[in-house]
């Protein structure tokens, strides 16, 4: 059965945090994943480029003026500024945990690190609970708009389901 994102109520929107991301075009290309499915971008400083720079531009279309963009100076920062009971996951390889395993939730914080060197040990470590992985064969990593929407369509496809079922 197929359909459509505008069938999914506006309360279904989800938080993608890209802690110190590094590659304009990716940043860009998360940015309009984002105005597509209704999720803010939360930014994470430091970052690789400037938020003026050709390419984010160029990757984010003419979308990217429409981005709910959200610009923080740490990832303790964005956490300090939500409620207690917001949801946080870690995208790694250094985890088992599926990313199809969570049951996820409007306002989730699907949150992914630099792309050379994924989140800090630390933020893992702190967080070992909430840490997902998309399982992969022969590749150590995706690229990061590829991880970004693999695991954010997942977290709308539920909410979809959860919506179509309760019509």
């Amino acid at each position: 059965m197929s359909y459509l994102l505008s069938q999914v109520p506006q309360r279904f929107v989800f938080n993608v945090v890209l802690v110190e991301p590094e590659i304009p075009p990716n940043t860009g290309n998360v940015g309009r994943l984002c105005l597509a499915t209704g999720s803010t971008l939360h930014l994470v400083r430091p970052f690789g480029f400037s938020l003026d720079d050709r390419q984010l531009r160029r990757a984010g279309l003419d979308y990217w003026d429409e981005v709910p963009l959200q610009i923080w100076d740490s990832f303790e920062a964005l956490q300090r500024a939500q409620s207690a009971d917001a949801r946080y996951f870690f995208v790694t390889t250094k985890t088992q945990c599926p990313y199809y395993s969570v049951n996820f939730r409007q306002s989730d914080f699907l949150v992914f690190g630099r792309e050379t060197k994924g989140l800090p040990n630390q933020l893992l470590a702190a967080n070992a609970d909430n840490c997902v992985t998309i399982p992969m064969l022969g590749a150590r990593s995706l690229n990061l708009a590829t991880a970004v929407a693999i695991v954010l369509f997942e977290a709308v496809r539920q909410q979809s389901t959860a919506f179509r079922t309760n019509l």
